[in-house]
């Protein structure tokens, strides 16, 4: 089911080859499938070509914190909480910035 539904994105995106929403469902993809690569590919694409695509920055940090990238994961946080709040997106805001907190180490609770 995954691979069919990849190809009907891949085709879409033939057809559409700028559409931002059809490159991060690409990406979605590839990541469901364990094809890291790919998937890294593809959010990194959005975040060059459509870097106000606010949805990119959480899955897209993710992804470099499980290759063990992390300082290029906090980057990417902090772009996609700059990102998030000119768009107005708190819900957005707030995800990237507890997933960045976690990742600087600021995520500790009280004794």
């Amino acid at each position: 089911m995954h691979h069919i539904r990849l190809q009907k994105l891949l085709s879409f995106l033939e057809n559409e080859p700028t559409d931002p929403f059809l490159k991060y469902a690409i990406a979605t993809e590839y990541l469901s499938q364990n094809d890291l690569e790919k998937a890294l590919f593809y959010y990194d694409d959005l975040m060059t070509q459509h870097s106000d695509y606010v949805g990119t920055y959480y899955h897209a940090g993710k992804l470099y914190e499980r290759l063990e990238r992390k300082p290029e994961a906090i980057l990417i946080y902090q772009k996609g909480m700059q990102i998030a709040r000119k768009a107005g997106d708190n819900h957005a805001f707030s995800e990237l910035q507890a997933v960045y907190n976690s990742a600087v180490g600021l995520d500790y609770e009280d004794d």
